[in-house]
């Protein structure tokens, strides 16, 4: 539990962040952070291959486009593929913003732009 005496709303947000940024390290070491994300396509499968041992991830065949898509996790970040769904990519790691910046690279990388 964290204390501030005499200090203005803005201070105390600041010290709130910093305990919740704590929890959430703890939270990670203890439980690791899982992002489940899914590949979903109409015409067009998307295929996703994992190499480098789990810390790239190469799209291919987004919207039947011959461009590899090559998104490299950050550190500490594991990509893999589920076993249990079909076309499931599940990333994995003990900083909460990290694996979620992951998988926010992910989908940046396949953002279709002026359509």
């Amino acid at each position: 539990k964290a204390r501030m005496y005499f200090a203005k709303s803005k201070q105390l947000s600041m010290l709130r962040s910093v305990c919740s940024h704590i929890s959430n390290l703890f939270d990670g070491v203890e439980k690791k952070f899982q992002y489940n994300m899914r590949l979903v396509y109409a015409h067009f499968p998307i295929n996703a291959n994992i190499v480098n041992g789990g810390k790239t991830v190469e799209i291919r065949n987004f919207l039947g486009e011959k461009i590899v898509r090559t998104v490299h996790m950050l550190p500490g970040v594991t990509i893999e593929k589920s076993a249990s769904t079909k076309d499931e990519l599940v990333l994995s790691g003990a900083d909460i913003e990290l694996t979620g910046r992951s998988a926010a690279l992910i989908h940046q990388s396949c953002l279709v732009k002026d359509k």
